[in-house]
């Protein structure tokens, strides 16, 4: 036999086994989001307007991809049918991201090779008492318990506004990180419901700080509750602790930027506690769930560049929601910290971050920058940006929002979506799905190919700044 097929037909061998982590959630969303879409256009042909292809593929990936961008109003456009859709499009979506990237996870931090490890219908157990199956039931029945908890509690603060089918359409949605709401307005209306609004925060949060995180506070507070909470934190393994204190600062963060915007510098006419749960619900909201409780059009244009940052950031590794992920922003502020302060090593807490994740989150910061750019230098050309700036004065800013709304997964908008070209729904389609998978997608990669240099080439000197 010729060696040249031989060696041909190894190396296929080798970038299929090498790929197949990375080629699997591809597969998955691209599979739901077309089995989605075709459900969707047919489920509604009888609507006065009936639903077109290229809205079918939009809402279906929007939802596929737990980001909450939609052309037509949710609650009074879709049938019954089309809601039910929605929803299994959520779930599904929500519960597949987290799988993939919270399997990851674990067996990162257990430093096996992730693509050793990923294999469909095998069992993966380099390590003894671990069990896949085990492992994903578990996701799966925390996940329905979390939301049905949050479905009865809004039927309970809210009886009125929730029926039993939109008490769990918006818990699945909140705690994906969804961000539909059967409400034309979102929770605009229900702004000054305590009961409500913490319902969703809570929701929110334990979808956005990942599995591992929610698993190791649980596993601290069973072991822990009986001890004093010095005993408690110190139960809490650093990355969990890197999790959440960088998350309850970009939050009380955003509550106070976006509190000073809206009620001091510009002095929106509001009650006090109404103006406080407005800017926290937003606050978390930005991170990456879409709800609002204000109307995101008529936010000053302070508020809209702190929500630009905090969707930008997203949440946790191993989560619902979307963004570079707060993990990647507390590694980029150490790495500042540490070459202003002259360290050799990236400092967080009591340890050092690795070289390789330290570039990792460079490079992951970077391809989002550049993926955003190439977005909105298109959209400025299909929505009308190209023309004099006197003629679309701010609409840059709303191109950028509508950008970074739909890579980041988050679902927020100024009001720009419903009124874009085909051209521009298509080019929000591929950021929302390039978002989802994009920062997952990356790191596995770089994971699979990555080889150890055994060499190092002459450095030189290059000028900076």
């Amino acid at each position: 036999m010729p060696v040249a097929p031989v060696a041909f037909g190894v190396q296929m061998k080798i970038f299929r086994r090498k790929n197949a982590p990375i080629i699997f959630p591809i597969v998955f969303f691209v599979s739901i989001i077309f089995l989605g879409s075709i459900i969707l256009h047919f489920s509604e042909q009888s609507n006065e307007s009936a639903l077109s292809w290229i809205d079918s593929i939009f809402t279906a990936t929007s939802a596929a991809c737990v980001t909450g961008l939609v052309v037509v109003d949710t609650g009074s456009y879709f049938s019954m049918l089309g809601k039910t859709v929605i929803l299994c499009l959520m779930q599904v979506g929500g519960l597949g991201i987290m799988t993939f990237t919270s399997l990851s996870i674990y067996l990162w931090r257990r430093r096996t090779s992730i693509t050793d490890r990923i294999a469909i219908g095998q069992a993966l157990s380099y390590e003894t008492g671990f069990n896949l199956g085990r492992f994903l039931v578990e996701i799966v029945c925390w996940t329905f318990f979390i939301e049905i908890c949050g479905a009865a509690l809004l039927m309970l603060f809210a009886p009125g506004n929730f029926t039993v089918f939109s008490a769990i359409f918006h818990s699945v949605s909140a705690f994906c990180n969804a961000g539909f709401s059967l409400f034309s307005t979102s929770l605009v209306g229900l702004k000054g419901d305590w009961g409500v609004n913490l319902v969703f925060i809570i929701l929110i949060f334990s979808g956005g700080i990942g599995f591992s995180v929610f698993i190791d506070i649980k596993n601290s507070i069973r072991k822990k509750f009986w001890k004093s909470m010095a005993a408690y934190k110190k139960g809490l393994n650093w990355y969990t602790r890197t999790v959440l204190h960088t998350s309850l600062f970009l939050i009380l963060y955003g509550w106070l930027a976006l509190y000073i915007a809206e009620y001091v510098s510009y002095n929106r006419i509001i009650p006090m506690d109404d103006a406080v749960l407005t800017s926290l619900f937003q606050s978390v909201t930005a991170r990456t769930a879409g709800f609002n409780s204000l109307d995101i059009g008529s936010l000053t244009n302070v508020s809209l560049v702190v929500l630009l940052f905090l969707m930008f950031i997203g949440g946790a590794p191993g989560s619902c929601a979307g963004g570079i992920k707060v993990t990647t922003f507390r590694v980029l502020v150490a790495t500042i910290w540490s070459q202003l302060r002259g360290r050799k090593q990236v400092v967080i807490g009591k340890y050092a971050v690795s070289q390789t994740d330290v570039k990792k989150s460079m490079v992951l910061f970077l391809l989002a920058i550049s993926i955003i750019f190439t977005a909105v230098f298109l959209l400025d050309f299909t929505e009308g940006g190209d023309l004099p700036h006197y003629q679309v004065r701010g609409q840059f800013l709303e191109i950028l929002f509508e950008a970074v709304s739909a890579f980041c997964t988050v679902g927020l908008s100024t009001g720009l979506t419903s009124i874009l070209s085909v051209a521009g729904k298509w080019i929000i389609i591929l950021l929302m799905l390039i978002g989802r998978l994009g920062p997952f997608v990356l790191i596995t990669a770089l994971q699979s190919i990555q080889e150890d240099q055994m060499y190092r080439l002459p450095e030189e000197k290059v000028m900076i700044g």
